[in-house]
This record gives structure tokens, C-alpha cells and sequence, in this order.
């Protein structure tokens, strides 16, 4: 295996025995084989791919596709039925939820339990200890029995201890489906991170987590159905799974020029149970930050039009987010800007000042308040958790100093919406449905 592999897969297949009975086991064994009792379920067939040093690759494919059963023969759980995998480097992997961990342990427990099995010493897991609990943020659950823990706990604790033993590859398997937007997020800056000195195979049956975060996608269908570009294989994923129509298939696509935001649609669907309610969280003084410290965000919120604080919002209605910064230092040519994320951290929607003030910067003396105010139509979202990610800059894009910015400044969840296919709903003008001719009998 060359040097610059990091996993090579050469026509690997699993297959399993199927018994009708559990009696049908010891009638096998009895007749030493020479009857046959089961049934053969090919999980796996002839599969080969290779992933380099310091790619990502993501891997997606219908339920009992054989993408779990792939993790598992490439981390050394199961022995292939016949093919081989080579790993180069030390792996580390999240797969189902309890893998590897014992319930009756406590998580401090746990953890040194993983880093043995790993190799590392206890010393080497004193040095370690610290950073992995700070990551997994549970408090006190540290000392608690795993089987005492939520979900997202688990989660918590599983990825900090996976993610901080210094591996050359991360294995996870849809772990990041729970969890919480902010605890995510922090996950999928992690893994940016390590994409910098590490391969990493990521399944999820999220297509635009796989599209933002790989260099190349693999469907898995008992065997590679398709492998390359990411944005080209969730496509073909979608088109001959889901029968969904390609883009070649819409040909008529004039734009339409009526400058209008506002969905013709919208008193319906706010009478409906798909109301696109939003219910908003107060700004996060705690989130995580970063900067220079030359300013500081004190206070975001999004403001009614007639400038009262939203506690609720609807999709679809106008909204003004205000963003108060304070100077610690003279800036010359301040810039204020904002990115609504999913939970994955995923830029949905976003903007700043630059452009309106480009020409003429508003020049902001020591100790003074800045506030920027940006109005917009809330897009319609999908269920789910997002934030808003707030950034204070000074300067022009390329060569600008980031004074301060907050990854989560505002939290907020979408308990019901219209919008399920895509990751924002756009306001429609018009939709239509006529029939122009009948069929001629």
C-alpha cells in the first residue's frame, strides 16, 4: 500500500448464515456440515475503494445497505468473508450508540477504558482527561454511570473521547443525527480541524452534510453503486433511489422579475398545523468566541417592525436582527455580519455591512456603539435547531482582522413547518396548476 493511502478495501465481502430456528445452529454443527440448516444474507459484495491521507469521505445508502457493516470490517470488529482491508495509522471510531462503552461504568471510567484500548497509558490519559470532559461538557454525569445518560450525553462523551486520542482516522456512523445544534456545531468544527491531518469516513443519511463536509461520497448498495464528487453521487443517490427528476428534466426555467418577498401562499399556511412557528432564544453571552478583543458583540436580537423583541417568530414574516457592538479600540472601517446555521453548522442564510458602507466607512472612535440592523424576510425552515453565528470585523474581505465573533450567539428551534425536502423554504409568488388540454380519446 502506497505511502499516501491511509485505507485500502480490495473486493471485500461479507456473508452472513441465516437460521431459521436457533436449533438449526447445533443440527449444523452435528452433522459437521455436511447438512446445510441456513440461508446466505450477502451483506457485502466485492467491494474496493481506497481513501488518502487527510481526505474526508462520506458514505450514504439506503438502511441495510451494508454502510454499517463496511465501518465495522474497515475498524477490525468484523473479519471479512473474503477480500481484505489495510489500514495505515491509528483509527478511532464512533459507530452505534453503546459500541465499546460499559453501561455500568461511570464516564470518567469509560474514558480511560477507551484510551487503554487504544494504547494509551493512564498517565498519558491524566494529560488527556481534562480536554475530553471540557469537550463533552456533561458536569458532573462524568461520575455517573453511563447507563444513566440521555442520548445526547452519550453522544457528548463518546465523540470527546473518540476525537482526542490523537488518531490518523475517525470513523463515525451517524453518531451526530442526536445532539443538540450547539454541541454539533462544535463537533463539525472539530472535524474540520482534524480534516487538516486526518482521514475521516463520516455515514450519514444527511446528502447535505455529506455534500459540505467531504472530498469524495460513496454510495453503498451491498457493493459501490457510485463514487466521486460528492455533489454528483447524492444526486444520482436521489434520482435513482427516490425517482426524482434530474435537472436535464426541467428545461422551460424563465426567471420571473417581480420583486415582491412576500408568499401569496402565507394565509394559508399560517392557519394550517404547518406554520412555520419559531420559537427564539435570548443572546448567548456564554457561546463560544474568538477574536482580537479590539470589539466586543454585547447584545443581538431580532425586533417585530415595530421594533418589539420577538420571544416567537413565524417563517415568512419580516424581521429585524440588531447587533450591538462596542469599540475597545478606534476602527477605521468596521464590518458587522451574521450566518444562520443548521445544526450541523451549515451556512443557510447570512450577510454584512461591507458592501453598503464599502465607499464610506462608519469610523468608530474608542468605547463608542455600533449597531447594525439588518431587515429580511424569515425563510420558511425545516424542523429542527439552528443559531445565527455573529462576526465583528475591521477592515476589507481578504485583509480584515476579526475583532469578535460569537459561533452561536443565538439559539432558535423550528417546531413545525411546510418545508421537509429542502434546507430553507423560499417565498413563492405564484404556483399554478392548469390543465391546457384534454386528452384526446
Amino acid at each position: 500500500m502506497a505511502d499516501d493511502i491511509a485505507i485500502s478495501v480490495r473486493n471485500l465481502t461479507k456473508k452472513y448464515r441465516i437460521f431459521g430456528h436457533p436449533g438449526d445452529r447445533i443440527k449444523q454443527a452435528l452433522t459437521f456440515g455436511r447438512m446445510r440448516f441456513h440461508r446466505e444474507f450477502t451483506a457485502l459484495q466485492d467491494v474496493s475503494f481506497e481513501i488518502k491521507k487527510g481526505e474526508t469521505v462520506g458514505i450514504i445508502g439506503r438502511n441495510g445497505s451494508g454502510k454499517s457493516t463496511l465501518l465495522q470490517l474497515i475498524c477490525g470488529i468484523l473479519k471479512p468473508t473474503s477480500g481484505s482491508v489495510q489500514v495505515n495509522g491509528r483509527i478511532s471510531a464512533l459507530l452505534e450508540l453503546g459500541a465499546g462503552f460499559n453501561p455500568e461504568f461511570t464516564g470518567r471510567e469509560n474514558v480511560y477504558f477507551q484510551g487503554a484500548l487504544m494504547g494509551f497509558t493512564k498517565a498519558q490519559m491524566d494529560e488527556r482527561f481534562d480536554e475530553i470532559a471540557a469537550f463533552a461538557d456533561i458536569g458532573e454525569f462524568i461520575d455517573q454511570p453511563v447507563r444513566t445518560y440521555s442520548t445526547g450525553m452519550f453522544v457528548r462523551l463518546a465523540f470527546a473521547a473518540i476525537s482526542h486520542v490523537e488518531a490518523d482516522i475517525l470513523v463515525i456512523d451517524e453518531a451526530l443525527s442526536v445532539g443538540d445544534a450547539v454541541f454539533v456545531q462544535k463537533c463539525m468544527r472539530h472535524l474540520a480541524d482534524f480534516h487538516g491531518h486526518g482521514s475521516l469516513i463520516i455515514v450519514s443519511h444527511d446528502l447535505a452534510t455529506i455534500s459540505a463536509v467531504s472530498d469524495r461520497a460513496i454510495w453503498i448498495e451491498g457493493g459501490v453503486r457510485d463514487i466521486g464528487p460528492p455533489s454528483a453521487v447524492c444526486e444520482n443517490y436521489i434520482t435513482r433511489s427516490m425517482g426524482m427528476r434530474t435537472p436535464a428534466d426541467f428545461q422551460d426555467s424563465r426567471p420571473c422579475d417581480d420583486k415582491s418577498l412576500k408568499d401569496r401562499r402565507e394565509s394559508l399556511l399560517n392557519s394550517s398545523q404547518t406554520r412555520n412557528d419559531i420559537e427564539l432564544f435570548s443572546f448567548n453571552t456564554s457561546a463560544t468566541s474568538s477574536g482580537t478583543g479590539a470589539a466586543t458583540i454585547i447584545d443581538a436580537k431580532m425586533l417585530s417592525s415595530t421594533g418589539i423583541p420577538f420571544n416567537y417568530i413565524v417563517g415568512g414574516e419580516e424581521i429585524s436582527l440588531v447587533i450591538l457592538v462596542r469599540a475597545h479600540k478606534p476602527l477605521t472601517a468596521p464590518v458587522i455580519g451574521f450566518i444562520v446555521k443548521n445544526r450541523l453548522g451549515l451556512a443557510l442564510i447570512g450577510d454584512n455591512t461591507y458592501l453598503r458602507y464599502a465607499t464610506t466607512p462608519v469610523v468608530t472612535p474608542q468605547h463608542a456603539v455600533l449597531e447594525a440592523r439588518f431587515v429580511f424576510r424569515m425563510p420558511r425552515l425545516p424542523v429542527g435547531d439552528y443559531s445565527i453565528c455573529i462576526t465583528a470585523a475591521d477592515g476589507i474581505p481578504g485583509m480584515h482582522q476579526t475583532l469578535h465573533r460569537i459561533n452561536e450567539a443565538i439559539v432558535f428551534h423550528a417546531q413545525s413547518s411546510s418545508v421537509a425536502q429542502v434546507l430553507v423554504g423560499l417565498p413563492m409568488k405564484t404556483i399554478k396548476l392548469s390543465l391546457i388540454r384534454e386528452h384526446a380519446q
